[in-house]
């Protein structure tokens, strides 16, 4: 079989049995509409893991969804998420970016109109985890075909704003969106807008963005995607886990030392492994392997922000699900002024002195969120705190997305993106779950040291979603808000191992135990 020269023009040769598309000379002259598309592709990936947050207690109502098994409309869509973008940056290179981007696209609204139309709770849980699937194959195509069509520097900074502000902004949106759409149509909808935009995306890219994929032979390491996927769901579920059972529990245990050993067995395969999901040369290249561990870091910030957030906002601020949507506008609005400005400033001063400002500044927001108490004034106290975590991480985004992919060779373009990608996901998944234990554990002991007796017609405890007892309100104000009364009333709080009683996490009114009592 005869071997396409190096560097035609524009030729589509064939190496290895494997259709290669080289990358032309010249700029693709279409490849501001190719922008639009990435673009529109990533803010459907991160808008929806922050739409359905506001639609929830809609969607547990209408499908009868258990207190305890509502966690599964946002954690099936992230696990499968984080956990299968290796998988997708490498079948995005072998197969074919535009190939890959086209099918996620088209996977996703066919997911999306299940979720929309589902009649119970077990095809709402599989629709999110379908559409966490596509959009794992969807991510890194669409950033792998960022980095190929953009070549020129000052384009490629300008490309990777763009890119870097819709993945910081994109999950305020959502929430904005979740609420107008709870509140004036239906939670259905939530899921149901993303058919036809998905459908017209993928029209579009089918005539606009051209095909390109890594030189080889295809080869893709099972072993290592089995591997890799069950440690991160293991490690995800077990930071759940701790979160009722506690630490020292058996399941969580067993899921977290499972965790560790599936991901210590992955390490080893992608040493030895001949075609690895993951060339470890990828991960250990200083530069790229500080903006995956930024990634990482900001994740686990922003989710836990956004989460504590939003139950305080309609908590103890008792705000609407759409009111509360546009509190989080003017973190949207930090995040594109951020990235904006890094666009113009990074081919000047480069990713280290835009990076660590910017982690600073987001730092020092989310600092300053400690400060708010149970009587605040939004404008004063959340407002200020919102806008300097936003604007400190439009930098972030941006510099991360391009120094993760800079010297990258063309055949881990996909690989290296999806890492981006990865990070982001289980950052924001472990630290969700993680920052919950750590809260719940807070929790209890606050009510252990200065409530000890609780008396209560009314208790109701703000930014926890309550697992049990739904008479009960999970949106009020914490520490802990009691009405005193004659009535008792059984109220959840979150609790360690210990605190089951009756088989459920939750405190009876005139009855508060220790976790180390019992």
């Amino acid at each position: 079989m005869p071997h396409a020269q190096k560097r035609p023009p524009t030729v589509t040769g064939r190496d290895g049995g494997l259709a290669v598309a080289y990358q032309p000379p010249h700029p693709d002259p279409k490849r501001w509409l190719v922008l639009a598309l990435i673009a529109v592709g990533q803010l459907m990936i991160v808008l929806d893991a922050s739409i359905v947050n506001i639609a929830l207690p809609q969607a547990q109502h209408a499908l009868n969804i258990s207190d305890a098994d509502r966690q599964w409309v946002v954690t099936a869509y992230t696990l499968t998420f984080g956990g299968l973008l290796l998988l997708g940056g490498r079948v995005a290179d072998f197969l074919g970016r535009k190939r890959v981007f086209i099918t996620g696209l088209v996977g996703f609204a066919l997911a999306s109109a299940l979720g929309g139309l589902a009649p119970d709770s077990a095809v709402l849980f599989g629709a999110r985890a379908l559409q966490g699937g596509f959009a794992a194959v969807m991510a890194p195509a669409a950033l792998s075909l960022l980095a190929v069509t953009f070549t020129e520097r000052k384009e490629r900074a300008t490309a990777f704003s763009v890119y870097g502000g819709i993945s910081g902004g994109g999950a305020a949106i959502g929430l904005i969106l979740g609420g107008m759409l709870t509140q004036y149509a239906s939670w259905r909808w939530c899921l149901l807008v993303n058919v036809p935009v998905a459908l017209i995306t993928a029209a579009c890219a089918l005539r606009l963005v051209r095909e390109s994929r890594a030189e080889g032979t295809a080869h893709y390491d099972i072993p290592g995607a089995v591997t890799v996927t069950l440690g991160l769901v293991g490690l995800v579920y077990g930071f759940t886990e701790a979160e009722t059972d506690g630490w020292g529990s058996a399941t969580t245990l067993a899921f977290l030392v499972g965790a560790v050993m599936l991901l210590a067995a992955f390490v080893a395969i992608e040493a030895r492994s001949q075609h690895p999901l993951l060339p470890l040369r990828v991960v250990l290249e200083r530069n790229r392997a500080g903006a995956f561990t930024a990634a990482l870091l900001s994740g686990t910030g922003l989710f836990g922000m956004f989460l504590f957030l939003t139950y305080y906002l309609q908590g103890t601020l008792r705000y609407s699900p759409l009111k509360s949507g546009f509190a989080f506008l003017p973190f949207s609005v930090g995040i594109v002024i951020g990235a904006g400005l890094t666009s113009q400033l990074l081919p000047r001063f480069g990713p280290r002195n835009l990076l660590a400002p910017g982690l600073l500044l987001a730092a020092g927001g989310l600092l300053w969120f400690t400060r708010i108490g149970a009587n605040p004034s939004y404008a004063l106290h959340v407002l200020p705190a919102e806008i300097v975590v936003s604007i400190g991480m439009g930098p972030v985004f941006v510099t991360v997305a391009s120094t993760a992919l800079v010297g990258v060779a063309d055949r881990d373009a996909g690989v290296a993106s999806a890492l981006v990608n990865t990070s982001q996901q289980v950052g924001g998944s472990l630290g969700t779950a993680l920052l919950n234990t750590i809260a719940a554990t807070a929790t209890a002991n606050y009510l252990i040291t200065h409530h000890g007796a609780v008396q209560a017609s009314s208790c109701t405890v703000t930014g926890w979603p309550s697992r049990s007892a739904p008479s009960c309100s999970p949106s009020a104000s914490w520490p802990l808000s009691c009405s005193s009364g004659p009535a008792a009333t059984t109220c959840p709080i979150p609790t360690r191992q210990a605190n089951h009683y009756e088989g459920q996490s939750s405190v009876t009114a005139n009855r508060v135990r220790s976790p180390r009592s019992t």
